[in-house]
């Protein structure tokens, strides 16, 4: 059903710094249920298909880099509201501007490195669960 699913990617900075656990219980701490997880590494071919809305920006390469230097951690969360609820869990995407208590305001070590990513709206959930968990499972 749209808007009780979204996508959620615990980014490589955050998996480096030890922080997985941490934001998997700030995320089940905050109603979700975790209905598919996996921790991956994107190819370079496979960020840029994933990032690609941002392919004629000049952070492109960088952002391709840094999510293809190790490990990430793919989820899908389930809750009403999903999208919008889980979007106010992780926060600004810069964390100097993320609120209190926020994933990024916690975890994350900058704009370009802000620990996790999700989904910003119905229909990009889909596509992003879509890219990161069709071959495995029906959502």
């Amino acid at each position: 059903m749209l808007g009780t699913k979204t996508f959620a990617m615990i980014k490589p900075d955050a998996v480096e710094g030890g922080h997985v656990g941490d934001i998997l219980q700030s995320v089940t701490t905050a109603g979700f249920k975790i209905s598919a997880l996996e921790m991956t590494q994107m190819t370079p071919n496979q960020a840029q298909q994933f990032y690609a809305i941002h392919k004629e920006r000049p952070f492109f390469n960088d952002l391709v880099a840094f999510v293809t230097r190790g490990p990430i951690v793919a989820a899908v969360l389930e809750k009403e509201n999903a999208v919008a609820d889980f979007r106010a869990l992780i926060g600004a995407t810069d964390p100097a501007e993320a609120a209190a208590g926020t994933i990024r305001k916690r975890y994350a070590k900058s704009v370009e490195e802000n620990a996790i990513h999700g989904s910003d709206s119905n229909e990009n959930a889909w596509i992003e669960i879509d890219f990161h968990f069709a071959e495995k499972s029906q959502f």
